[in-house]
């Protein structure tokens, strides 16, 4: 009995596993054959459209054939084949399965104006259509394209109008004959008219007072020697014509000016001795001038034409100057020239020597102008001069008392009336320094003057 209940046992089992196995298999047929059974069922109408044919699907479509989609700030349903702009949200509807869009809710305001932007720049375009397909961008960007072609060429004609292209002015310019001149050319056809017999009185001074202005730069002054202009002017510091010598001398005086080479040729050709003659001869004021300030440039620097000046008496033609009555205006400028010739030399002996200002040092050791200056009594002559009321005029003379009060400190100590000068001035520059000082400045011009007159009281005590 239990061999037999064993054998029933195991005879169940391999029913209830053939049971399984068919069940199974069922199963399986019934869902391969009838659409109804499967897991998902999907519908024909997305698989197929109306017509039949196979929907192409959405990441297949050409970007160039999307339909453009504007979103809102309200969701809405994208449809499939339609761009979504970069930035917008998109949300999966789990309900209906849809996909919704909308603008983000701080550009609210930005997608307004870029829609107006839009419209104004479309035209016509309606850039709110859903219905916005690429063809129609297309023709919105062609009519853009157009629109600058239009406006660039109006512009164009605009400019035309206004100016004249570059080779009609050419054209005009040698129908003209017009043709730039070179200083070198310029200065050539002055000194011809100055030297032709034809030119009037007046036709020479233009040309004299046009030179002058060319003759500044140093090398137009060296070309203005090459050519003869030089000796020319030397030549017409004997005019009969007061004009023709004022501005002859000027011009002499702007060539020599910081010109070795010119003052070199100056000098060699007579201009000092006839310069030093209309400075001692009578002549009217302006021609003075001129003739003072030719001598000023030859001389500075100039330690040869310094040695020559005191061989030819200039430091007495300059000082009949202040016996000369109408002069007063070329004291002070008499006073500045000695001042810089004293000067130049002893800043040249205080500096250090190289080979070169050794050798320059040597030729200004054999001007003697300080002796020459205190044997002549220059120092009561300068010392005159702080009487003048005005302050400039005042500032060089105690320049030069200053530097003269080495050699004539003795001569001045006992110069009562200098003594009563310089109390006066320090006294008007006390107060106009005090005055400087209220109104907020402290290193004043006047401030400046009172420590001059300071200085030269305190070494005469």
């Amino acid at each position: 009995m239990p061999r037999r209940a064993g054998l029933l046992s195991a005879a169940a089992r391999v029913n209830l596993l053939l049971l399984v196995v068919s069940a199974v298999f069922s199963w399986t047929s019934l869902s391969d054959r009838v659409p109804e059974f499967a897991l998902t069922k999907i519908e024909e109408s997305d698989i197929k459209d109306d017509s039949g044919k196979e929907a192409v699907a959405e990441d297949d479509a050409d970007p160039e054939d999307l339909e453009v989609f504007y979103p809102t700030d309200q969701w809405q349903t994208l449809r499939p084949g339609q761009a979504v702009p970069a930035g917008s949200h998109v949300r999966l509807n789990l309900q209906t399965g849809d996909r919704e869009v909308k603008l983000p809710d701080s550009e609210n305001g930005k997608s307004d104006a870029r829609k107006e932007s839009r419209r104004k720049r479309l035209g016509k375009v309606d850039v709110d259509s859903t219905s916005f397909t690429s063809q129609e961008l297309k023709k919105a960007l062609a009519k853009m394209k157009e629109s600058e072609k239009a406006e660039r060429k109006a512009h164009e004609e605009e400019v035309r109008k206004k100016f004249r292209p570059i080779e009609q002015l050419k054209e005009e310019f040698e129908k003209l004959n017009v043709k730039m001149e070179t200083d070198y050319e310029i200065m050539v056809k002055l000194i011809s008219k100055f030297n032709s017999s034809a030119s009037t009185l007046d036709e020479k001074v233009a040309a004299l007072y046009d030179l002058e202005y060319y003759v500044h730069q140093v090398d137009n002054a060296k070309d203005f020697l090459s050519m003869g202009g030089l000796q020319l002017m030397i030549h017409g510091l004997n005019s009969t014509e007061a004009t023709l010598k004022e501005h002859a001398a000027f011009v002499l005086g702007a060539a020599l000016s910081s010109n070795p080479k010119v003052q070199i040729e100056a000098i060699e050709g007579g201009a000092l001795q006839k310069l030093l003659v209309i400075l001692a001869t009578e002549q009217p004021l302006a021609v003075k001038k001129k003739a003072l300030f030719a001598l000023s440039s030859m001389l500075r620097h100039f330690p040869y034409a310094q040695q020559q000046f005191l061989k030819l008496g200039g430091l007495q033609v300059l000082r009949s100057l202040f016996r000369q009555k109408g002069m007063e205006t070329l004291h002070v400028r008499v006073v500045t020239l000695l001042y810089d010739l004293i000067m130049e030399k002893m800043l040249l002996e205080g500096s250090q020597h190289g080979d070169h200002l050794e050798e320059k040092l040597q030729q200004y050791r054999q001007v003697k102008l300080v002796p020459a200056v205190v044997e002549q009594d220059w120092c009561a002559v300068v010392s005159n001069l702080l009487a003048m009321p005005e302050h400039d005029s005042r500032e060089k003379v105690l320049k030069m008392v200053g530097v003269l009060m080495a050699f004539c400190r003795e001569r001045y100590r006992g110069d009562q009336a200098l003594s009563t000068t310089l109390g006066l001035l320090r006294s008007e520059y006390e107060e106009l320094a005090a005055e400087e000082q209220r109104e907020g400045d402290k290193d004043g011009y006047f401030r400046e003057l009172l420590g001059s007159v300071n200085t030269i009281i305190q070494e005469l005590s």
